[in-house]
């Protein structure tokens, strides 16, 4: 096992019967994988009351207690898909993995510090993040969705961004302003921060580097970031965080 820098590009995973070999390639290579998923794919899985309820585990009765069904499915595909792709990691099944969060809200697997997953989903994609080599964040938007570019760059960018920003074309500032949404949600997820941290309390220069909000290098040696085009019109971006763990946990997958 390498155990290289940098996020792995995306796999595309058609359902629970994978393929799963990008994800083993991924994790063999550098230590994380990211896995895009279509929501109906887990349809079936979903409909299943009774296997559902053994793969939810804690999960069941928020799942029972969502009332809107679209939510409902797509919060039982999402976490199924995730203790899927963990458990394709581990070779293990889904049901002998424990889901939980933490207080900001991150999902993590009981008993299982030594690997570090992510969860977005938004429309009919799931994207799920899993990492041996420290935390990981993954976060998910159309890029068909219309950006009130102003607005968002009030409310996310630094003042140095903001002056990056003010010189593209309009175009080309509406798709950097996503770029910047998708890099701050996903890198506050794996810190498991949420909310809480604000976004212009830190910035990302051209080349996805981690900048204070002066738009300074921000020394973050161990953080690496990637955004990838999945699908057609959607974008995902990765934060990982690399602290040398994954050569200690080459026999785990």
């Amino acid at each position: 096992m390498s155990g290289g820098r940098g996020p792995t590009a995306p796999v595309a995973v058609a359902g629970p019967a994978g393929p799963w070999g990008g994800v083993h390639d991924a994790m063999t290579a550098r230590g994380n994988a990211t896995v895009c998923t279509p929501v109906d794919a887990w349809s079936p899985s979903v409909r299943d009351t009774r296997g559902l309820r053994r793969l939810l585990g804690r999960d069941w009765p928020r799942y029972q207690s969502t009332e809107d069904p679209v939510l409902r499915s797509r919060f039982g595909a999402s976490r199924i898909a995730l203790k899927t792709a963990a458990a394709a990691v581990l070779r293990t099944d889904p049901e002998a993995l424990d889901l939980s969060y933490t207080l900001g809200g991150k999902p993590y697997l009981r008993g299982l510090g030594h690997l570090d997953v992510s969860l977005a989903h938004a429309g009919d994609l799931i994207a799920v993040g899993v990492s041996g080599t420290g935390r990981i964040g993954v976060d998910l938007e159309p890029t068909r969705r219309r950006v009130p570019v102003g607005l968002l760059m009030d409310h996310i960018c630094t003042a140095a961004e903001k002056r990056e920003l003010a010189r593209l074309e309009r175009a080309r500032r509406a798709a950097a302003v996503l770029r910047l949404w998708t890099l701050k949600e996903a890198y506050t997820k794996a810190l498991g921060q949420g909310l809480r941290l604000g976004f212009t309390e830190f910035g990302f220069g051209p080349d996805s580097g981690l900048r204070t909000p002066e738009g300074a290098p921000a020394g973050a040696d161990s953080w690496d970031f990637g955004t990838f085009p999945v699908r057609d019109g959607w974008l995902l971006s990765v934060a990982c965080e690399d602290v040398g763990a994954v050569a200690a946990l080459e026999d785990r997958w």
